[in-house]
């Protein structure tokens, strides 16, 4: 079995992983199987496979994983190379080829290196959250996937420009990793960036603590592309907190008081007395 020792290609695109094979008949018609595993030769998982029956030049295909793999070479002509559709970085790793050859248990041939198939990605990060931290703080976990993988780093208030604390390899994803920003203690925007020699990605997450209500506690929003929708939900959860603080509890009056509307499960703010104490307001 005659295989490169590498092929690399980017996520998204094709790949071709090459393999031919010599045998010891001058000439065979008989029926044959082309087989390609993955992981590990002999015993590792089957990605594709096709039997030619005989003397036909037609492998027809019985397995292909995902429908993205199609063998490109021809068994009759000693050929098995494959081509490999719509990569992802799932499909990094060690591809083995092998040819069964009817009638015989012992004419059978496989490749005991196999080829490399080195995918290829730009950082892309795929979480970014937000968790309780200590003595009331927060802290930020960012996971971002590349090949190679990529370097992450925190920016935000008081941060400057930093490298992240890293927590290692994303469980099971070899292409993914996670740092942690273990403490937020002031409000404002957080960025996380993620690159390597193919690109760069960012992600950011706003934190802003809301004052003036007893036992006054911190929100943090992760925001991304629809920060500023986010921002205004903000304001309208804030008027409407304290609109409902206001109708709880009402300012001492001299004169008689006023006759009131139905209670409503909606608060209607334009109807706000100008003595009431006035709703936080927001700006974009």
């Amino acid at each position: 079995m005659h295989v490169p020792a590498e092929v690399s290609a980017a996520a998204g695109e094709a790949a071709v992983l090459p393999c031919t094979f010599t045998h010891p008949h001058r000439h065979y018609d008989g029926p044959l199987t082309a087989i390609w595993r993955a992981g590990e030769p002999y015993a590792g998982p089957q990605v594709f496979r096709c039997a030619a029956a005989r003397g036909s030049e037609l492998c027809q295909t019985a397995l292909s994983l995902h429908g993205r793999f199609r063998l490109l070479g021809n068994p009759r002509r000693n050929d098995l190379s494959l081509r490999v559709e719509r990569l992802a970085l799932a499909d990094d790793g060690r591809y083995f080829c092998r040819v069964e050859f009817a009638g015989n248990i012992h004419d059978r041939y496989e490749s005991r290196h196999g080829v490399r198939l080195r995918v290829t990605a730009a950082p892309r990060i795929v979480n970014i959250s937000v968790l309780p931290g200590p003595v009331h703080a927060f802290r930020a976990l960012c996971t971002a996937e590349g090949e190679p993988p990529p370097t992450l780093g925190w920016s935000g208030p008081t941060l400057g420009n930093q490298s992240a604390t890293l927590s290692g390899l994303g469980q099971g994803h070899s292409h993914q990793v996670t740092a942690e920003l273990p403490a937020l203690v002031h409000d404002g925007r957080y960025t996380c960036t993620a690159s390597n020699s193919l690109g760069r990605a960012e992600a950011s997450i706003y934190l802003f603590r809301v004052h003036g209500a007893p036992g006054a506690s911190a929100i943090a929003l992760l925001l991304g592309a629809l920060s500023l929708k986010a921002l205004l939900l903000l304001c309208v959860l804030a008027a409407r907190a304290a609109a409902r603080r206001s109708l709880e509890n009402p300012v001492t009056q001299d004169t008689a008081p006023r006759p009131q509307a139905q209670e409503s499960n909606y608060e209607n703010l334009s109807q706000m007395s100008p003595r009431d104490p006035a709703a936080p307001m927001c700006s974009p």
